[in-house]
């Protein structure tokens, strides 16, 4: 019967080591056992994984290199000519630590990486410069990006299709809060929106984001659809009240342009006063789940959907999702 050595100490001895080696290379083991583990700790500690919510995926393949660009005018030309959507990440000028776990995690993501592959992509400071008929701006605090409200964050431009009513315009205005970032999981969410405008679009990622997982969103994003949802959701901003206003005339009328016998389904909600577009469209969301009625719509894949939202005057947003199964 072949005995075997139960322990470190037991298997040195086995191996016919005098008590001064085995004793030595037992300690040596410790050391870089130890110093391993160090090692280990430092690259994914408990401080970092609690700064990334402990979901990011700390391994960073490069196997896809990202060409950035560092001049907004280069970037812009680049899109244009080869009718690409433009990716702009405005940056503080001073470096910060929201800033530094966004360019270690999020953009160093394959994932991330992978569907950067598809756009231009710029890193620009919040202090860049731009010329507007003769005056100096920070481009961040051109009109068109109003909903960055000044901050770092991200930011993409429609470049793909010249005869789209979105061409040239802002698609996407996602700023960092105050000491935060967006993490690669929120970052590949916005990459994959269908195209459209800043407010449906912001609508399409606040209900695919949501933790229970709502599944309205996989169908076609459909024009029809998309057409009656913006009409609608101005008009309550308008009249600055929530409502299925008329919807029985709608309902036909939506039913006529899709053909097919197909049946729309609407959902209506309201934020709070002077919330920001993407803080709104969370709370509509939010306000649909608590009803029923209208989080299985929101919740339920459909074949066809929209969704849309429109600032009153009053500061409010009112938001319109509309859904179809198809004839």
């Amino acid at each position: 019967m072949k005995i075997q050595p139960s322990n470190a100490i037991d298997r040195l001895r086995f191996l016919g080591l005098s008590f001064p080696v085995w004793a030595l290379l037992l300690a040596l083991s410790l050391v870089v056992a130890l110093d391993v583990s160090r090692v280990a700790a430092k690259t994914v500690g408990d401080d970092q994984l609690r700064w990334n919510g402990g979901e990011e995926d700390l391994t960073w393949p490069a196997q896809l290199d990202v060409a950035w660009y560092d001049n907004y005018a280069d970037a812009r030309s680049r899109a244009i000519a080869d009718g690409r959507m433009l990716f702009i990440y405005f940056r503080d000028a001073e470096p910060n630590r929201a800033q530094e776990a966004f360019e270690t995690t999020t953009l160093a993501n394959a994932k991330v990486r992978e569907d950067l592959q598809k756009y231009v992509v710029v890193r620009v400071s919040v202090d860049e410069m731009i010329d507007v008929d003769g005056k100096q701006i920070r481009l961040i605090d051109h009109g068109a990006f109003a909903e960055m409200g000044g901050h770092q964050g991200i930011a993409i431009v429609d470049y793909l299709d010249a005869n789209s009513e979105h061409y040239g315009q802002v698609v996407s205005a996602f700023p960092f809060r105050q000491g935060s970032y967006y993490r690669a999981h929120a970052v590949s969410a916005m990459l994959e929106l269908p195209e459209g405008t800043l407010t449906q679009r912001t609508m399409i990622f606040a209900v695919r984001m949501h933790p229970d997982g709502p599944r309205s969103t996989q169908g076609e994003f459909n024009p029809v659809l998309a057409e009656e949802a913006e009409s609608h959701s101005t008009y309550q901003a308008r009249i600055r009240l929530q409502g299925h206003h008329s919807w029985d005339m709608r309902f036909h009328r939506i039913s006529a342009r899709l053909r097919g016998g197909s049946l729309p389904r609407e959902v209506v909600a309201e934020s709070w006063g002077g919330e920001s577009l993407v803080d709104a469209c969370h709370e509509c969301v939010r306000s649909w789940r608590q009803s029923s009625g209208h989080w299985g719509a929101v919740r339920s894949p459909h074949k066809m959907f929209a969704f849309d939202i429109k600032r009153g005057s009053n500061g409010v947003w009112y938001a319109t999702g509309i859904f179809a199964e198809g004839g």
